[in-house]
């Protein structure tokens, strides 16, 4: 019988000693120092692409405008039935760069 109090008081120190364990939050695994970090080093990451992606848009924008003025003189050069090719080529170039300066500023 003292067998079986004993086995009943060690039954409630247990579980009162497990009680205060499940009323805290589940171990997330990650400290909250490293989150901190983590949220830290993802904003810095998007800063530096907006970044990049500015720089790229002004000089593509930069580029854009020199061949616009470029294929303007051509323009003017030629005659009215005569287009070179290199007119063509100019117009194809600056078609491909409009359509990424377009797509970096909708990333943005």
């Amino acid at each position: 019988m003292n067998c079986f109090r004993w086995l009943g008081i060690a039954a409630l120190l247990l579980a009162s000693s497990l009680a205060p364990l499940a009323q805290h939050e589940p171990y997330s695994g990650v400290p909250e120092d490293r989150r901190q970090l983590d949220d830290e080093m993802r904003r810095n990451i998007q800063r530096q692409q907006q970044k990049k992606r500015y720089e790229d848009v002004k000089r593509d924008s930069q580029k854009l405008l020199d061949l616009a003025t470029e294929l303007k003189q051509n323009v003017e050069k030629s005659g009215i039935n005569i287009l070179s090719m290199d007119v063509v080529r100019k117009a194809e170039e600056m078609e491909k760069l409009a359509r990424r300066v377009k797509d970096n500023m909708r990333a943005n």
